[in-house]
C-alpha cells in the first residue's frame, strides 16, 4: 500500500503559520544628562515627561523581518532639560506560512508587543544609571496605534478608513 492517498489537507496541516523571535538588539541608544551633576542634586517639583514610541519594519529576506521600536523620552523641570533618551530596540522575526492579510498586523502589533518589555527595561535601566529614578513606561496598546495609523493613512489618501480585519487566529 502507498501513503500517497492522504488527501489534499495534509500539506496545509504540515505547514501551519509560525512566528519565531530569532534575536533582539539595540541599534541606537543615546542618553543625555546636560545639567549633570546639578540636575541630580537639585530638588524641586516633579518633572514633566514627554514619551513617544514608533514602530518600523524592514524585510530582511523571504521570511525574516526586523521590527524596531523607537522610544524617545524627555524629562523637563520648568525650562530645564533633566534628561533626554532615545532608544531604537529591535527584534528579528521569522514568519512562515503567514497569510498576506495577517502579515501587517502580526508585524505591527504582535511583534512589537513581544519585544516591548525588553526595550522598556533598557529605558528604565539607562535612566536609573543616569542618576534618576527608573523611567517605567506604561504598557502600550500596539493594536490602537495600528488602527490610528490606518486612519491617518486613509485620511491622507482621501478615502474612508477601512476597518482592519481581525483574524480569529490572532485574537
Amino acid at each position: 500500500m502507498s501513503d500517497d492517498n492522504q488527501g489534499g489537507a495534509a500539506p496545509q496541516a504540515a505547514n501551519p503559520p509560525s512566528m519565531n523571535l530569532v534575536g533582539q538588539y539595540i541599534r541606537d541608544l543615546s542618553f543625555e544628562n546636560p545639567g549633570a551633576p546639578a540636575s541630580i542634586m537639585a530638588g524641586g517639583g516633579n518633572p514633566a515627561f514627554n514619551v513617544s514610541i514608533s514602530v518600523g519594519v524592514k524585510k530582511q529576506s523571504d521570511d525574516m523581518y526586523a521590527v524596531e521600536l523607537t522610544l524617545n523620552a524627555k524629562a523637563n523641570r520648568e525650562a530645564v532639560v533633566l534628561f533626554n533618551v532615545e532608544l531604537v530596540y529591535g527584534g528579528v522575526f521569522r514568519l512562515k506560512n503567514v497569510p498576506e492579510v495577517q502579515l501587517s498586523q502580526l508585524l505591527m502589533i504582535e511583534c512589537p508587543r513581544l519585544i516591548f518589555p525588553f526595550a522598556r527595561q533598557v529605558l528604565a535601566s539607562v535612566t536609573q544609571q543616569g542618576g534618576f529614578p527608573p523611567l517605567m513606561m506604561e504598557p502600550v496598546d500596539f493594536a490602537s496605534i495600528y488602527r490610528q495609523n490606518l486612519q491617518k493613512l486613509a485620511a491622507q489618501q482621501g478615502t474612508a478608513p477601512a476597518a482592519p480585519v481581525e483574524p480569529e487566529t490572532l485574537n
